[in-house]
C-alpha cells in the first residue's frame, strides 16, 4: 500500500474525534438524531479546520445504517464503501477546476435518479465561490429545491464572494480557528501512534506555526520526520520551516532595546548569513516584542522553555509598556514599508538603525502613542519638532538666533495643525483644504504639495471628498499622486479634518488639450520653488 500523508491518515472519522468545533459537530449531531437535517449547508472557515471533513462526516451520518446517537458507525456497507470512495451517491467536488455552467448542469440532470445504493444523493462542493456567476444561477433553483433524496454540502474559505441568493438558501456554519491547546492534544495522539518522539515545546511551536490549521500542523509535523528521524525539537523545526533560532531573536531584540546599533547589525548579518528569510526574520522580532509585552502585563506563554522564558523577563524589566507598543508599531510599519520596496534589505537595515537610534525612537514611540482627537496630527508635528532640533542639519551647539527661528516655524506649524484638527465634523471641504494642502508642505511632502496647489475640495457624498484640478493632471503629477502611500496621506488629513474616515477622488476639470511635455512638467515644478532651471542641449 502506497504512503498515506498524515492529514488523510488522521482525518477524524467521527464528529467526537473533530477538534475545536464542537459548537458545529453537536448541531449537526442534534438535527441527525431529530431527523431534521437540512437540504443545503454551507461550511465557512479558514484552511485547514474541518470544513471537508464535517462534510465527510455528515454525509455518512446521514446514510448509514447504523447510526449511533447522531454518529456513523464506519462499520455498515454504506460507511465502507464511503470511506473506500467507491460510493457513487456521494459526490465530491472541487469548484475551483470545476466551475463552469456545464459541471452544474450536470449536477441538475443527475439529481433527478433516486440514489444507487444510498438513502440519499449528496453532493460536497468544495471551494464553492470559485464557481462562476453562471454556475451559480444554474445551481440556485436546484438549491432551493431539491429532491428529497438529494443534500448539498458547500465549502468555501471566502463567503463574502458568494452570491446573496446561495447564502440565503443554505445554512451557514462557521468554523473557527483550532486553538493551540487542542492542536497540541491532537498531535500528541498523532506522534504517539506514529512512533514520533516531540518535546512539549516542539509541538507548542508547530501549533503556533499552523495559525488554528490542524492540517498545516500535521504537514508541518510530517516534514520534521522525513529525514527518517523521529525525534523532533524546537531547534529541528525552526531550522526547517527557515525560523531564526531564538537565541538570536533575543539578542536582536535586546540590543533595539538597549540602543546597540553594532550588536544588532552583527546579529542580523549572521541570520542573514545562514540563509533566513527576511520577512520570517522581522516577523519574529515583531512576535518577541509582542511577548515581552505579554509577559510585563502578566500573561502566561506556554511556547517559551524555562530559558527563553527568563530572557523575555529580563527584557520587559528593560522597557516600558508604552515603548513595546511603539515598537510593535514601528516594526509592523517597517513590514509594510518593505512590501512596497524592490530593496528590502535596506529598507529592513535602515529601519532597524532607526529603532536604535534613541532620539528618534523616542520621538516615534510617543507618537504612536499620543491620545485624544488630535493625536495624528501632534504625532507628526512632534516627529518634525524633533527632526529640527536633532536631524534636520541643525546641530547641538545651535545659535540663539537659529533657535529662535526654528521655534517660530514649530509655532507656526503646530497653528496650521489645529487649525485643521479644530474646523470640526461638519465643516465643508472648501474650509479646510487650503490648510491641508498647507500641512503637507510643513509636513515635508513637497512633491504632493506642488501637485495639489490650485486645486480645490468638494464634498461627493458622506464618504468621499473630490479633489479637483482646474489645470488638469498631468502624467508625472498622476504617478506621483496615485502613490499608496500619498493617497493614504491625502486621505487621512481629510479624515482628520472631517471628524470620520473619508475616502478621496481625483477629479480633472481641465479641458482637453495637448499634453504637457515632461520638459515643461518640471520647469513649472521648479519655478514653483524658485528653483533655476535650464535645459543642456
Amino acid at each position: 500500500m502506497g504512503y498515506t500523508a498524515l492529514y488523510r491518515k488522521f482525518r477524524p472519522q467521527t464528529f467526537d474525534e473533530m477538534v475545536g468545533q464542537e459548537h458545529i459537530t453537536r448541531t449537526l449531531k442534534n438535527q441527525i438524531m431529530a431527523n431534521r437535517v437540512g437540504h443545503a449547508y454551507l461550511f465557512n472557515g479558514g484552511r485547514g479546520t474541518g470544513k471537508t471533513t464535517s462534510a465527510k462526516v455528515l454525509a455518512r451520518a446521514i446514510n448509514c445504517l447504523n447510526p449511533k446517537d447522531g454518529e456513523p458507525c464506519n462499520e455498515c456497507e454504506i460507511c465502507k464503501a464511503a470511506l473506500s470512495g467507491s460510493l457513487t451517491d456521494i459526490v465530491e467536488m472541487d469548484a475551483a477546476s470545476n466551475n463552469s455552467v456545464e459541471d452544474i448542469r450536470s449536477i441538475r440532470e443527475e439529481v433527478n435518479f433516486l440514489p444507487t445504493k444510498a438513502k440519499y444523493r449528496v453532493y460536497i462542493i468544495d471551494e464553492v465561490h470559485m464557481l462562476s456567476q453562471g454556475a451559480f444561477n444554474a445551481l440556485l433553483k436546484t438549491l432551493e429545491e431539491p429532491p428529497e433524496h438529494v443534500k448539498f454540502i458547500l465549502a468555501t474559505t471566502e463567503p463574502q464572494k458568494l452570491p446573496a441568493t446561495i447564502l440565503s438558501r443554505c445554512q451557514r456554519f462557521d468554523f473557527k480557528r483550532i486553538s493551540n491547546e487542542d492542536i497540541v492534544k491532537r498531535l500528541e495522539i498523532v506522534c504517539k501512534e506514529s512512533n514520533i518522539e516531540a518535546t512539549k515545546q516542539a509541538l507548542n511551536i508547530i501549533a503556533s506555526l499552523s495559525e488554528g490549521a490542524m492540517r498545516d500542523a500535521l504537514s508541518i509535523l510530517e516534514r520534521c520526520v522525513q529525514d527518517g528521524e523521529n525525534n523532533i525539537d524546537e531547534d529541528k523545526i525552526k531550522e526547517l520551516v527557515g525560523i531564526p533560532k531564538t537565541t538570536y531573536i533575543h539578542k536582536i531584540t535586546e540590543s533595539i532595546i538597549e540602543y546597540d546599533i553594532d550588536k544588532v547589525m552583527e546579529s542580523i548579518n549572521i541570520v542573514l548569513e545562514e540563509g533566513k528569510d527576511l520577512n520570517n526574520l522581522l516577523w519574529e522580532i515583531i512576535k518577541y516584542t509582542k511577548d515581552i509585552l505579554m509577559v510585563k502585563t502578566g500573561q502566561k506563554l506556554s511556547i517559551y522553555n524555562e530559558e527563553d522564558t527568563k530572557n523575555l523577563i529580563q527584557l520587559s524589566e528593560k522597557i516600558t509598556k508604552e515603548r513595546s507598543i511603539g515598537l510593535i508599531y514601528e516594526l509592523s510599519k517597517l513590514e509594510n514599508d518593505m512590501k512596497l520596496s524592490t530593496q528590502r534589505l535596506i529598507v529592513f537595515q535602515a529601519g532597524i538603525i532607526k529603532l536604535c537610534n534613541k532620539e528618534i525612537e523616542n520621538n516615534s514611540t510617543s507618537s504612536n502613542n499620543s491620545s485624544g482627537n488630535n493625536s495624528d496630527i501632534y504625532a507628526r508635528l512632534e516627529k518634525i519638532e524633533n527632526y529640527l532640533r536633532n536631524g534636520g542639519g541643525v546641530s547641538r551647539n545651535t545659535n540663539t538666533t537659529t533657535k529662535k527661528v526654528i521655534e517660530q516655524k514649530n509655532d507656526k506649524l503646530r497653528t496650521n495643525t489645529e487649525a485643521i484638527a479644530g474646523i470640526g465634523k461638519n465643516s465643508k471641504p472648501a474650509q479646510y483644504w487650503n490648510e491641508i494642502v498647507n500641512n503637507l508642505k510643513n509636513n515635508g511632502k513637497i512633491m504632493l504639495y506642488t501637485n495639489l496647489l490650485n486645486t480645490n475640495a468638494i464634498e461627493i457624498n458622506d464618504m468621499t471628498v473630490g479633489i479637483e484640478f482646474p489645470k488638469g493632471i498631468t502624467p508625472f503629477g498622476k504617478t506621483v499622486l496615485d502613490r499608496p502611500e500619498n493617497m493614504k496621506e491625502i486621505a487621512n488629513q481629510v479624515s482628520i479634518a472631517c471628524g470620520k474616515e473619508m475616502h478621496i477622488k481625483y477629479i480633472d476639470t481641465k479641458p482637453q488639450e495637448d499634453e504637457m511635455s515632461e520638459e515643461q512638467e518640471l520647469s513649472n515644478f521648479a519655478s514653483g520653488f524658485d528653483i533655476p532651471f535650464d535645459v543642456i542641449e
